[in-house]
């Protein structure tokens, strides 16, 4: 949406596939099959291959038209993504950084297509918070936004949001 539009003042994409023309022939690797099927005929409903519709392709992959987005954006793909390769949000993230454009990108260590630890659905959260209240409604730039993190920082990063058991209450912890 943000690449065909600049109606959002900022938005969020998750596990979002960013080039059709290279997922295209990959596999998807929870079940083990070719990701073809659901750009033909299913999810992306192209109507018919990469050789039959390759402008189809193009024009309904985001990177090709990066240079568009005027949109603040909080992009999320992670490493054991069975269903979006990861590299496909990693395409897309750099593409917008290398034309200027404000991006932010998180990639959970050990996750599939959604958030499925605790510690990392409240990291996630608190930093969907973060970038809406700041874009939305004026807030501060969060101490993220402003420097990133480091890639060895990451999991201390998160310490804040540990929590005592599965259950218990969030436990802040000061940096």
């Amino acid at each position: 949406m943000v690449t065909q539009t600049n109606r959002f003042k900022a938005a969020e994409a998750g596990a979002a596939v960013a080039n059709m023309t290279s997922a295209y022939s990959g596999i998807r690797w929870g079940t083990g099959l070719p990701r073809q099927f659901q750009y033909e005929h299913s999810q992306s409903r192209i109507g018919g291959s990469l050789w039959e519709y390759p402008m189809r392709y193009l024009e309904n992959s985001p990177l090709f038209h990066v240079d568009k987005v005027q949109t603040p954006l909080l992009l999320i793909n992670n490493d054991e993504d069975d269903a979006v390769p990861w590299y496909q949000g990693i395409e897309f993230f750099l593409a917008l950084r290398r034309l200027n454009k404000e991006a932010y990108m998180f990639s959970y260590n050990g996750e599939k297509h959604g958030l499925r630890k605790r510690i990392n659905q409240k990291d996630y959260t608190h930093r969907l918070q973060e970038f809406f209240d700041h874009f939305l409604k004026g807030a501060p730039a969060p101490e993220w936004m402003e420097k990133g993190i480091p890639y060895l920082q990451r999991e201390k990063e998160k310490e804040k949001y540990r929590v005592a058991d599965s259950d218990g209450p969030l436990q802040n912890h000061e940096r």
